[in-house]
């Protein structure tokens, strides 16, 4: 998908493609690295230089980004004496080993603008003074011992520190944020440009929050704002934000990461962002050499009302008029001419006279995403299930005296981790209270192989408690909880500290908090692979029966209809949805397998066709049928119109 996805990008008038490198994507297991497929940044580079653009690689290799572990590998967890972001020589040896190691291969593809190539700037560390100040000394030698590793390493662009105010020289200090151009105190040295590492188009979303939604004026407000006040780089987080895959996603972050920016989760193009900040782009392109070698000047046009002004030597002139009045259009006298300056609005004048575009003024028009049904599967007769058996303590071989901590028992090898114990109880058909205290992020308790209860954290309190009545038998009762986490946590001092899982069980008034316990890391059916074609009948199935917790559910066969469809496609379930892209899918004989922890019914899945269904820009009608291949081919010539999968145009 990379090629559209740039592709997309560049007609909306972007520059440079930025991305984070993931250490844990690309070093899985120590000294195992791992480039390929969607793993291939050599080739990820050579589709953006082949598309005319720049890059960034903002190498990190600590990221947030709410990807699992800030992107750090969780074998770093286990070597000795390790502090992670610290002047700790064991995580230092590794950091600089890695970042060594993607900077020798960029420079020997000669990906580095010094030697061609379209690397213009590279990012080290992440966000780092939100918390340097609780690594007490150990945090500014760090920052020091960082830059200069960066810098010895001799890429021949710049490198950049964001949110890092103090980032030593050469290293360029940068903004992240919604309003940089209020909040950015600027380079710290004046030999140092003013860039915007991060404009985030949206927010992030953890499982149980809203939606967080930002409009196409306030986005092109303070990139217009950034630039005004001589900001000469803002980079979008996210432009495209696309989907978390797989188990790469951090504590309760959702699959849909970004959905509301420019080229939304399925890659198609959201209007009116995506055309609003096209025509700015263009607006601010329009002026570009004033803006690099103009003199500059800014004074006031009213109480609220600002102008930024670029003269260049020859008298052409470029100006921004800023109304930071949120309430009421003003009307303002600039250069002997009379402007209406819409509430909370920029205007641009690439010639200090015509105005080409204002941030509140919006031509592009808005998009309606639609979601088609594309198949049920609400046929009993094609699903089949298996239960995920519930361990017991003789048949484990992992033993402890206590309860281990969960992401040091899995290591990162699955979400799951089972906690076994059995004990004897004299009295029959007696009724308890489990009582479990959890670090997070999910909890299920069973007790001689029944479901007893559940009990879940959330994004800002991982923590909880569980408790549930249970029933006991006359003899020996054998009790399992399974814990499992929901991503792993991407941020905050001390992440090799932090932890998840059972940490406390009481049943009735005994403490088994300190007992005999066995563990299994992993379900069966994930050990196995039975969500593999090739290994799905190596367990049981059966017909579909009762809905019951901890149950596998397999549908024989999907048979797709987007073999030759621009469309991209979604897995809905009653209350969630997942990306499919059409890549993951073949014209027939698909096998869907999904786990059930809890009660779901998997006949209200269905598959949808997503696609745009409205998009208009200028005079006339167009309609660009489905069978059109990524555009190939106008239908409708000389009708201005914007390029979307699947549009239809009105």
């Amino acid at each position: 998908m990379w090629s559209s996805l740039i592709s997309k990008a560049k007609a909306g008038g972007i520059d440079v493609i930025q991305t984070y490198v993931f250490w844990n994507l690309h070093e899985p297991q120590q000294g195992q690295f791992y480039f390929s497929g969607r793993a291939d940044l050599v080739r990820f580079m050579k589709e953006i230089q082949a598309q005319g653009l720049y890059a960034c690689l903002r190498i990190g290799p600590f990221i947030e980004s709410e990807w699992t572990y800030g992107g750090l590998p969780f074998w770093l967890h286990d070597i000795p004496g390790i502090v992670f972001r610290s002047d700790n020589e064991p995580f230092k040896y590794h950091m600089e080993r890695f970042v060594s190691r993607i900077v020798n291969m960029m420079k020997s593809e000669k990906l580095y603008a010094s030697q061609g190539g379209p690397i213009i700037l590279s990012q080290v560390e992440n966000e780092y003074k939100m918390v340097e100040a609780a690594f007490h000394e150990k945090g500014p030698s760090y920052v020091r011992w960082a830059a200069a590793m960066a810098v010895n390493l001799q890429t021949g662009v710049p490198w950049v520190m964001c949110k890092q105010d103090d980032a030593p020289d050469p290293v360029i200090n940068s903004c992240n944020g919604m309003r940089c151009g209020e909040t950015f105190a600027g380079p710290n040295s004046p030999n140092k440009p003013s860039i915007w590492t991060e404009d985030w188009t949206s927010f992030y979303q953890a499982y149980g929050e809203e939606t967080y939604m930002r409009s196409a004026q306030d986005i092109a407000f303070h990139v217009a704002l950034f630039i005004a006040k001589t900001g000469s780089y803002v980079n979008y987080y996210m432009y495209h934000g696309g989907t978390n895959f797989g188990r790469t996603a951090s504590a309760f972050t959702i699959t849909s990461y970004y959905d509301q920016a420019p080229l939304d989760e399925y890659g198609l193009v959201r209007q009116p962002k995506w055309g609003h900040l096209k025509e700015l782009h263009a607006a601010i392109k329009s002026c570009s050499k004033l803006l690099l070698d103009g003199a500059y000047k800014t004074f006031s046009l009213g109480p609220l009302q600002q102008a930024y002004v670029f003269q260049g030597n020859s008298g052409q002139c470029a100006a921004f008029l800023v109304n930071n009045d949120g309430k009421q259009e003003v009307e303002v006298l600039f250069q002997s001419n009379s402007y209406k300056l819409p509430q909370k609005s920029i205007s641009i004048l690439p010639d200090c006279k015509t105005v080409t575009f204002n941030t509140a003024t919006v031509n592009a028009q808005y998009t309606t995403r639609s979601m088609t049904p594309n198949q049920k599967f609400n046929s009993v007769g094609k699903w089949e299930e298996y239960k995920e058996p519930i361990p017991e303590f003789d048949k484990t071989s992992l033993r402890s005296n206590r309860l281990l901590e969960h992401m040091s028992t899995t290591k990162d090898s699955s979400d799951y981790l089972w906690y076994t114990f059995r004990f004897q109880q004299n009295l029959p058909n007696a009724e308890s209270v489990l009582n479990a205290q959890s670090h997070g992020h999910v909890l299920h308790a069973y007790v001689n192989g029944v479901h007893a209860g559940s009990g879940h954290g959330s994004h800002r309190s991982t923590s909880f408690s569980l408790q549930t009545t249970v029933r006991l038998k006359n003899g020996t009762n054998n009790v399992a909880l399974l814990s499992a986490t929901v991503g792993l946590p991407d941020s905050g001092a001390y992440l090799e500290r932090k932890v998840a899982g059972l940490h406390r069980l009481r049943i009735q008034n005994k403490d088994f908090t300190t007992y005999r316990w066995g563990y299994q890391v992993g379900l069966l059916g994930e050990r196995l692979q039975i969500y593999m074609k090739n290994r799905s009948n190596i367990v049981k199935w059966n017909m579909l029966g009762t809905h019951q917790p901890l149950m596998w559910y397999k549908h024989i066969m999907i048979n797709t209809m987007l073999s030759n469809s621009n469309t991209s496609s979604s897995l809905c379930f009653p209350v969630l949805q997942y990306n499919i892209p059409r890549a993951f899918l073949k014209p027939t004989g698909n096998l869907l397998v999904l786990l059930e922890e809890e009660n779901g019914n998997p006949l209200g899945i269905t598959v949808d066709t997503v696609s745009v269904t409205k998009a208009c820009i200028g005079k006339g009608s167009c309609s660009i049928p489905q069978s059109n291949q990524f555009f190939g081919g106008d239908p409708c010539p000389g009708i201005p119109k914007v390029l979307l999968v699947d549009a239809q145009c009105t």
